[in-house]
Parts: C-alpha cells; structure tokens; sequence
C-alpha cells in the first residue's frame, strides 16, 4: 500500500495543445500510453458509499487491478491510499482483493456481487520533472467516460509527487497556468463515473473556507460534465460565500478579492482562462484544507 498525493487539474478545451508547448515541457518527450479501465462494484453501489474504487486497467500488454480508498484534501489536492498489482485476468483478483485491509469486515458475499459497472479509457502522456526539490510525475489524460449510453470526455492533468513536499506540486501548476488554462478538480474519475451512471450529481455540504472551496471545485465538476448552468450558480455561490468569510483579518484580503473575481469570472463565457486558473490555484493554496473527497 502506498500514499498516492496528487494535485487533480480540470484543463479547458485548448489547454492540451498549450501545456504540451509549455516552456517546463516544449523540449521533453513524454511516454504515452493506452490505458483502459473497467470500474466494479456491487449493483448496489457498495464500495461508492464507503468512498472506494475498484478498478481493472489494460496498460499495454499488462493487467493492473488498483483498490482506491476514500481520499483526504481540498483545493485539487488529495491523498488516498492505493493498493495496485498485476493480475492474469481476465477477470478480478478476488483472493487478493479479500486481503486488504480496507475489505477487512465487510460483507462476506460482497465480492461475489462485484460487476462492471462503468468503464474509462483514454491516452496518457506522461513527464517527468525532477530537481533537488522534488521528483513530479506529469500525466496528462485526454479521453472519455462510458456508462451505459451515457458518454463524457477527460480532459485533465495529474500531478503526482514521488520525492519532496506538496508546496512543489503547487508551484508547478501556478507556473503552468502561466499559458495553461486549467482549474483544480476535486472529483476523481470514478466519483464522476459514479455520477454518470446515476445520472446524478451531488453536492458537499459546506461550513468552513475550506469545505466552501470544494463544494465551489465540485459545482464546477458538474457543470463540465453536465452542462447544466445550475451548478454554475452553485459554484458561484461558494465563492461569495468564501468572499464574505473572515472580513475582519486583513491578511485574507487577497483570498477575498479573488473568490469575488471568480464570481464576476463566472458570469462571461468562456470562463476558465489562465487567469482564472492563477486564482483558482491561489484560492485553493490557501484554503486547501482536509475534507473528504469522493
């Protein structure tokens, strides 16, 4: 079992094309791959509701079965506890899943009624960016989400630190967002998965700076998934609410004004430009805080 810690990065329609001629990328190349993915659960959503997914992914020529747990953070920032190991397939490794520490008291029969349930596939392109601060894993996912007819695309941008502290993650998606329009992402691909094939989405209660930026990162989730303006005025409402916290200390000015500029951001089409991405990553910065993440 291994701590996955990654900063989750949403990327507007162009964003791919600019990242890929960023100055930090432009003259590496990156590993691409194939990656498909089958997720499982019960047909009654088992696993969803204790915040674990269940996946089988073909990487080339092998086959990857990964147990993810709920995951800890905010603002784009997550950590989860992952379990991944090869498999011969074609079907799931149920002996070892049992084994697990997350599967320890569950239901005796829930392993016999895990089935498909959705399925992503996409092409990851992959850098690696390594100096004496950090070692960062770069993958950037262009593909779709599959459950039943119901269809999305992924369009989004992993940071994943192997070596260092968290702080480098942020600095270098600030400096990505230079030229890259992108935004932090809260909902991880299964939740979304989830959401398509219940054709419903939910959102977050919120009591404090940091629960109202991600119900606001999660608004907007669904707005790119759905397309439905509601959950605009959803996210716009979480960053007022986000400007009218802490009025009293001054040193939250600059998170003040920039929940107020996405709200005025969050009226113009398009919206996600790098500038607002700068003040999505600063707002989240500040106010990442430890929430539960689907």
């Amino acid at each position: 079992m291994a701590d996955e810690i990654e900063l989750k990065l949403a990327l507007g329609a162009e964003a791919p094309e600019a990242l890929r001629r960023h100055p930090r990328l432009a003259a590496l190349a990156p590993t691409v791959t194939h990656l498909g993915n089958t997720y499982f659960d019960t047909p009654e959503g088992d696993l969803e509701r204790a915040r674990m997914a269940l996946r089988l992914r073909r990487a080339d020529d092998r086959l990857l079965q990964t147990l993810k747990t709920r995951g800890q953070g905010g603002g784009g920032l997550s950590t989860r506890g992952e379990w991944e190991w090869e498999v011969e397939g074609p079907g799931l490794d149920l002996q070892g899943l049992a084994g697990l520490p997350p599967m320890a008291g569950r239901d005796d029969g829930l392993l016999e009624r895990l089935v498909p349930r959705f399925a992503t596939d996409f092409v990851r392109e992959t850098w690696w960016l390594e100096d004496r601060e950090a070692t960062i894993e770069l993958a950037l996912d262009i593909g779709e989400i599959r459950a039943g007819e119901r269809v999305v695309a992924i369009r989004e941008l992993e940071l994943e630190l192997k070596a260092g502290t968290p702080d480098a993650l942020w600095s270098l998606a600030e400096a990505l967002a230079d030229s890259v329009a992108l935004r932090p992402s809260d909902t991880s691909k299964a939740a979304r998965g989830g959401a398509l094939l219940g054709g419903d989405w939910g959102l977050p209660e919120a009591s404090d700076p940091a629960s109202w930026l991600h119900r606001a990162s999660v608004a907007l989730d669904a707005l790119a998934d759905t397309g439905v303006d509601a959950w605009r005025g959803e996210a716009r409402r979480a960053f007022q609410r986000l400007a009218e916290l802490g009025d009293d200390a001054p040193d939250e000015a600059p998170g003040r004004d920039d929940a107020r500029r996405l709200v005025e951001a969050l009226s113009t089409s398009p919206w996600l430009t790098p500038e607002v991405g700068r003040r999505l990553l600063r707002l989240a910065r500040r106010r990442q805080g430890d929430v539960d993440l689907a």
